[in-house]
């Protein structure tokens, strides 16, 4: 008797759990199948390849293939603590990305306070459309305008100090510069369609709180700090919290197109190098076992910034 008194109780909510399951199902069956699609793409195109970074852990062969390949347990990731070049990669990859995440972070909020701020809607839409337009510039577009600006020889920056008796200098071909022509030049083309979110934050706020502020004479100023920042703020938070997380992973394709010989020093980082160890020196082994390391970089980074960030906000990408 005591038995089936405690059985009972436990055998319910699995019943109701997937009676519930069966009526959503049966209800909301297209949703269910509208998100089939995407689910399958994730599988196949993301989840399946991960299978394949075990060669981390092999002496890869082409023709053993992936799983017929000998086990070398963690050699390769021995090989890449040995390697000289691997902490002068990290500290690159580690600075380029900090200083892109300091950098960029402020610069869409500031953009949508301001054009929400803008009354006039055909000046409001232009200068929207101004700097939304570069997002959907190519990348290797942006970096061919870039070469061109910093020229020595044609470019507008040696125009423009060369007239105020500035000396011409390929600013490309020194290392210091790198970081600073990497940042901001993404800025440019990405600060537009970041400040989309936050208008789009802004636009959800309670009008009653613009009421309220007015009725106490706050002006645009003290609208902006005590309404359409708190407001903003954990959309805030979210975005930064998966920035920190993808810090290690900042972008291959500009750093290589910018990169040259001259600045290599400084804009040598992990991405860059993975591709050149991968499929130009062909040691797949090794590269795969680079990338892996910077992804669980980026896992804990991404955990230790959402714990910190929902300590001292409340907001978080997950609970």
């Amino acid at each position: 008797m005591s038995q089936y008194s405690v059985a009972k109780p436990l055998g319910l909510p699995k019943v109701g759990v997937r009676r519930r399951a069966r009526r959503s199902f049966s209800r909301h069956w297209t949703l269910y199948l509208l998100m089939l699609v995407p689910l399958v793409h994730l599988a196949i195109f993301k989840y399946v390849p991960m299978t394949n970074a075990v060669i981390a852990f092999k002496d890869y062969n082409i023709i053993k293939g992936v799983w017929g390949s000998d086990w070398v347990g963690l050699r390769n990731f021995q090989l890449i603590f040995r390697n000289p070049v691997f902490w002068q990669l990290v500290q690159n990859t580690f600075l380029l990305s900090f200083y892109a995440v300091i950098a960029s972070f402020p610069v869409p909020i500031i953009l949508a306070l301001a054009l929400n701020e803008i009354r006039q809607g055909i000046f409001k839409r232009t200068v929207q459309m101004v700097t939304y337009a570069p997002y959907f510039i190519s990348t290797v577009v942006v970096v061919s305008m870039t070469i061109m600006i910093l020229s020595p020889q044609t470019g507008l920056i040696s125009h423009v100090t060369g007239f105020f008796g500035v000396d011409r200098t390929d600013l490309l071909a020194d290392a210091d510069y790198f970081r600073h022509i990497y940042v901001w030049s993404d800025i440019w083309q990405t600060a537009g369609y970041s400040a989309v979110i936050y208008l789009a934050a802004l636009a959800g706020v309670d009008q009653s709180l613009y009421e309220a502020a007015r009725v106490d004479g706050a002006s645009r100023l003290q609208k902006i700090w005590h309404v359409d920042l708190p407001s903003i703020m954990p959309t805030a938070v979210i975005i930064l919290v998966l920035a920190v997380g993808n810090i290690m992973s900042i972008g291959f394709e500009k750093a290589f197109l910018l990169q040259n010989p001259m600045n290599l020093s400084s804009s040598e980082i992990i991405a860059t190098y993975v591709y050149k160890t991968g499929l130009l020196n062909a040691d797949f082994s090794q590269a795969t076992a680079i990338g892996l390391l910077n992804s669980v970089v980026n896992l804990v980074l991404l955990v230790f910034v959402n714990f910190a960030a929902k300590r001292l906000t409340g907001s978080g990408v997950w609970s």
